[in-house]
């Protein structure tokens, strides 16, 4: 990958106000660090880096930096990460990592279908199950992207990380019996119905379970008049036909407020 001339500048403000008002006067805050470097806080101008990246292939960009009133003129380093703006995608924050030109680096590479899979042609459809490998190579040899073959693809078949060829100077790394790329056949309207049936099962048996749950937590409450509160659970019930108890006097017991049963007098059947 051939590297790509950008200018950044020494950064003083590091806190959320200060990296708010660097955005305002047109500049992105950035951070460089290394293995053998100590990390730096730079600004680089926002219309120079979203030129960058529109012009790249992928964020994966390797730079010939140059820091104003830096002692070295220039370094190279690689784009790892740009934070955007998720509603105007707009660069908010940049990292870069410094490296050395005989430095093998290990990197996230994207990757592209080429070609029409054969399966798709039959109605499959093609599945992307990574959409980036991780690659070991020197700076000269990173790769925008990794092309992958498809046309040969029939449905049920896949192309596996073992079966990728790497580009010149790569190493691609992981399992190699994962599948990259893949033709799936497609849903036939049964299945289709099937799973529509499924998931409006789902759905009522969760409003169903609301409802029991909702009817068990109100099984017995009387409800309240208006101006009156609900009763708590386990209190006894206000007699009927008892005197409401005057304020500063306790509520006749339950048992107390009943009235005598009256008694026969003696001898009388």
């Amino acid at each position: 990958m051939k590297s790509v001339p950008l200018t950044a500048y020494p950064r003083t403000a590091t806190r959320r106000a200060g990296a708010k008002k660097l955005r305002e006067t047109g500049r992105v805050p950035a951070v460089i660090y290394g293995r053998t470097i100590t990390p730096q806080n730079l600004e680089i101008k926002s219309k120079d880096l979203e030129d960058l990246v529109h012009h790249a292939a992928s964020e994966n960009i390797l730079l010939n930096l140059t820091v104003e009133s830096d002692q070295r003129p220039t370094r190279l380093a690689l784009v790892q990460e740009i934070q955007h703006h998720p509603l105007s995608g707009k660069p908010l924050h940049i990292d870069l990592h410094e490296i050395k030109e005989d430095e093998k680096v290990t990197v996230q590479v994207p990757v592209e279908a080429i070609g029409e899979a054969a399966g798709v042609k039959a109605g499959g459809i093609l599945e992307h199950v990574l959409f980036k490998l991780k690659v070991r190579c020197l700076p000269k040899d990173l790769p925008a992207t990794i092309n992958v073959d498809v046309s040969h693809l029939e449905i049920g078949k896949a192309v596996h990380i073992g079966e990728v060829t790497p580009p010149p100077g790569c190493q691609i790394l992981g399992d190699k019996h994962i599948s990259v790329l893949a033709v799936a056949a497609p849903i036939t309207e049964e299945q289709e119905a099937a799973l529509v049936a499924a998931a409006t099962e789902t759905t009522a048996a969760d409003v169903e379970m609301i409802k029991e749950k909702k009817e068990e937590g109100e099984e017995g409450a009387a409800p309240a008049k208006p101006g009156e509160k609900a009763p708590a659970k386990g209190a006894a019930a206000p007699v009927k036909g008892a005197a409401p108890a005057k304020p500063g006097e306790k509520a006749p017991a339950a048992a107390a407020a009943a009235p005598a049963a009256e008694k026969k007098p003696a001898g009388k059947k």
